[in-house]
């Protein structure tokens, strides 16, 4: 009894440990299955992808008609960013001639606004004085108007003594009235330019790009053409080891006889041609 139980207790623990390590071998294998991603099935190419042996290449006429399309399409394009960039070019002009003109309009009101913080000399405000007044406001306004400096709506306003028109005030104070529009105007006119020059170049930049690309894809069927003229002259030339088939003169049979001459006698010759 006491041999059994000793063999029972040492077994136990034996087995336990065997089947213990056998469930972490299989613990572990289920988890590398379990972590490892599935393989997906190799694509079977689709008939489409299978290059076809038997297609024919590509018509040398058609190659020649694109090359030419797209070289057309190209100097179109390459005419067109030319355009665009010489836009791009008067836009900038008209820029720098505006910050010019602004420039000169803020120097201008600058000016007069120093002058304005004098004190005004004193006249007497008859209906004349205001008369006289009016008349140099609308002289003003119109020389501006004919340098182009005031729009027509503008003139109505002057006309008309609204925005902050007033034929009124001193003639000093109207000069500074307007030169602070006319700066106001041409810093309009600046930003103006700005925005149009801006947009300019957007578009030279696109322009530029499409005749980029028209231009490689026009290089690119070009060589195309090439490529299929070379190959259609290699195919037409014979290959350098080919034997040029020589002709023999045909041969008499081998039992034929060879005609013989016999010669004439020189007496019987002198007879017949009579000498």
């Amino acid at each position: 009894m006491d041999v059994v139980l000793y063999e029972f207790l040492v077994d136990v623990p034996r087995a336990a440990a065997i089947w213990s390590a056998l469930l972490v071998l299989a613990l572990t294998v289920l988890t590398v299955l379990v972590a490892r991603p599935e393989r997906e099935p190799a694509a079977t190419p689709s008939p489409s992808a299978v290059p076809d042996e038997g297609a024919a290449d590509p018509d040398p006429v058609d190659l020649r008609r694109y090359a030419e399309e797209v070289a057309v399409a190209a100097a179109g394009a390459a005419h067109t960013a030319h355009c665009c960039r010489a836009d791009w070019l008067t836009a900038q002009d008209r820029v720098d001639e505006a910050w010019q003109a602004y420039d000169e309009a803020e120097t201008a009101a600058r000016r007069l606004a120093g002058v304005t913080v004098l004190p005004v000399p004193h006249v007497s405000r008859t209906p004349t004085e205001y008369a006289a007044r009016e008349r140099y406001l609308h002289r003003a306004a119109m020389a501006a108007y004919w340098r182009g400096e005031l729009s027509v709506g503008h003139l109505g306003d002057v006309f008309a003594g609204r925005k902050g028109w007033d034929p009124r005030l001193h003639q000093v104070d109207q000069e500074a009235v307007l030169h602070r529009v006319l700066r106001d105007l041409r810093r309009a006119d600046y930003r103006t330019a700005v925005d149009r020059e801006r947009a300019a170049w957007q578009r030279a930049e696109v322009a530029a790009t499409a005749a980029r690309c028209l231009t490689e894809e026009a290089y690119l069927a070009a060589e195309q053409v090439w490529a299929g003229s070379r190959a259609a002259v290699d195919a037409a030339r014979p290959a350098s080891g080919t034997v040029r088939p020589t002709v023999d003169a045909p041969r008499p049979a081998s039992g034929a006889v060879r005609p013989t001459v016999t010669p004439i006698p020189y007496a019987v010759a002198r007879s017949v041609t009579g000498s």
